[in-house]
């Protein structure tokens, strides 16, 4: 990397918006701004992927790739265990490599069991019929395939989904039928696959190199294949290889984002009349705090705490003969009945979460990830197992969260990040009560024996700059507005002031709308900033 230059470079005629992150909640806030007209810059820390066949190798799991970057580490303390991690830094963020699962919130997650929450007072100021139109727009744009009324926990649709999922492979079909048996309901798991919906677009192949994978053909729908080509289209100003150092504030507005561009090291400043933070659960605090804007918020003392990230672990079965696993996709069912709890589970009392049907992954990569000595013997295990993704939902504390260390600097001049996070007996409960559930179900579908990975990333990250209703415990407002200033929004995970017990992107993309819109919508009645003449986006969703 290039040491940093002395010369800065000021973008000087200004954006309507500059948002820093293009994952979910910052493309979705840009998808209703650049709609509206408004000049909207993006920046974003990482570059574009790469798409070609040289996706479906081993060595292109996201973690392996360069695009998981540990180029300014986060030293993390978790469980007991010390370690450095890196986080996903590309065009379209972790879309790119995520599994396409898109779940709804459920209706009462808006409303939160009150032995989640504890002594947390961590409360949603919005309710799932403020999203609710939101979240149908979020996945017509993304385009969610998708299968209504089978699941015993589905929230209310407005929408129909714009696709239909693809035939079960034989995988699912058998984790199916013995959940079934048991008694359970399996519904369709709603994916962001292209089915073929006529854009000109390869159709999904059904590989299994998906989870994990950027899409080699371009058939995931992820943000950088599916929304940003349109909205780049339509004149958003994508600006890669940008890491923003630091938020600039002048009275109680912020100005503008200084950074630096990772290919030259030159300093840049960009200049805006509003800002939208979207970079993530633990990129957003760490800007926010090594720009010392807690000290603006009358809930300051609150930004980088209440960390959550779900209880997850992986439950593989191995079966006696081969469950039809290698070479197709089959992470295609989902089992919510134990979501807000199940007689047959003691303890815990009320929520659990979810389980969701995972890929088996491939030989190759099973071998590269264990020692030499026990690799080629596991290699001849993988096309006789397959698994189950435990989501158990976790409590917001105020002891988890995430701190600046100043005395320690990145070539970039930001502090070290520090991570601190423990799962409560609770959390720890309601992920074994899904995991032993798992197991009958692998049992079910014939399984000789069951192994537990717990995992320990965090991938799916929330809280640490929350919304909410109380101004001294929540540094976001309703709308997502920074608290003490009056043009900052933060629209990704870390705005969650509950993890629910489903994967957060659709949530974060349908609350990025939902801010986006309304941006929009004031922009409108002010009068615009740049050059070109800018309509209001309605408060309610219309039509791409």
């Amino acid at each position: 990397m290039r040491a940093l230059t002395t010369r800065r470079r000021r973008v000087e005629d200004g954006y309507d918006a500059v948002i820093i992150g293009s994952g979910f909640g910052g493309t979705m806030a840009a998808h209703e701004l650049v709609r509206s007209g408004q000049r909207v810059a993006m920046l974003e820390r990482g570059d574009w992927v790469r798409r070609g066949p040289q996706n479906w190798t081993p060595e292109a799991v996201g973690p392996l790739t360069a695009h998981y970057s540990t180029e300014a580490p986060y030293r993390a303390l978790a469980g007991g265990e010390r370690d450095l991690i890196g986080a996903f830094h590309c065009v379209g963020g972790p879309s790119v490599f995520y599994g396409g699962a898109s779940l709804r919130f459920r209706a009462q997650d808006f409303q939160p069991d009150p032995e989640i929450v504890t002594d947390s007072q961590a409360a949603w100021p919005c309710g799932y019929s403020d999203l609710e139109p939101w979240y149908g727009r979020a996945e017509q744009i993304i385009g969610v395939a998708g299968e209504l009324g089978t699941d015993p926990t589905e929230p209310y649709h407005s929408t129909p989904y714009p696709q239909l999922p693809a035939a079960l492979a034989p995988t699912s079909r058998r984790i199916a039928q013995a959940a079934q048996r048991r008694g359970l309901h399996p519904s369709r798991l709603p994916l962001a696959f292209n089915h073929g919906r006529g854009d000109g677009r390869t159709p999904c192949a059904a590989c299994p190199t998906c989870d994990g994978f950027a899409c080699a053909i371009g058939a995931k729908n992820d943000l950088a294949t599916a929304v940003l080509p349109r909205l780049l289209g339509q004149g958003l100003e994508l600006r890669p290889n940008t890491v923003a150092v630091r938020l600039v504030v002048e009275g109680r507005r912020l100005v503008a984002v200084d950074s630096v561009d990772r290919k030259t090291g030159e300093a840049v400043r960009y200049v805006g009349r509003q800002f939208i933070l979207a970079a993530g659960a633990l990129a957003s605090p760490h800007l926010l705090l090594a720009s010392g804007l807690q000290d603006l918020n009358p809930a300051g003392p609150s930004i980088g705490r209440f960390l959550m990230r779900h209880f997850n672990a992986v439950v593989m079965g191995l079966f006696p003969s081969r469950p039809d696993v290698l070479g197709q996709f089959h992470k295609q069912i989902a089992i919510h009945d134990y979501y807000f709890g199940h007689q047959s589970v003691v303890r815990p009392h009320g929520k659990l979460g979810s389980i969701q049907q995972l890929v088996t992954p491939p030989a190759e990569l099973v071998k590269q990830h264990l020692p030499a000595w026990v690799g080629p013997l596991a290699v001849k295990g993988v096309p006789l197992l397959t698994g189950l993704l435990v989501i158990a939902e976790d409590q917001p504390r105020h002891a988890n969260h995430v701190r600046i260390e100043p005395r320690r600097r990145d070539a970039y001049g930001l502090p070290e990040l520090q991570i601190t996070h423990h799962y409560t007996r609770r959390d720890r409960l309601a992920g074994a009560a899904l995991i032993c559930k798992a197991r009958e179900i692998l049992r079910e579908a014939g399984a000789w024996l069951t192994y537990v990975q717990p995992l320990r990333s965090f991938s799916h990250a929330v809280g640490t700059v929350r919304m909410g209703t109380s101004p001294t415990h929540s540094p976001l407002d309703a709308e997502c507005l920074f608290r003490g200033l009056n043009n900052l929004y933060v629209v990704d995970a870390s705005s969650f002031p509950t993890s629910a017990g489903v994967n957060p992107s659709l949530t974060i993309a349908a609350n990025g709308l939902r801010v986006g819109a309304h941006l929009a919508a004031l922009r409108g009645s002010a009068g615009r900033l740049g050059r070109r003449r800018s309509s209001a986006a309605p408060l309610q969703p219309m039509a791409s």
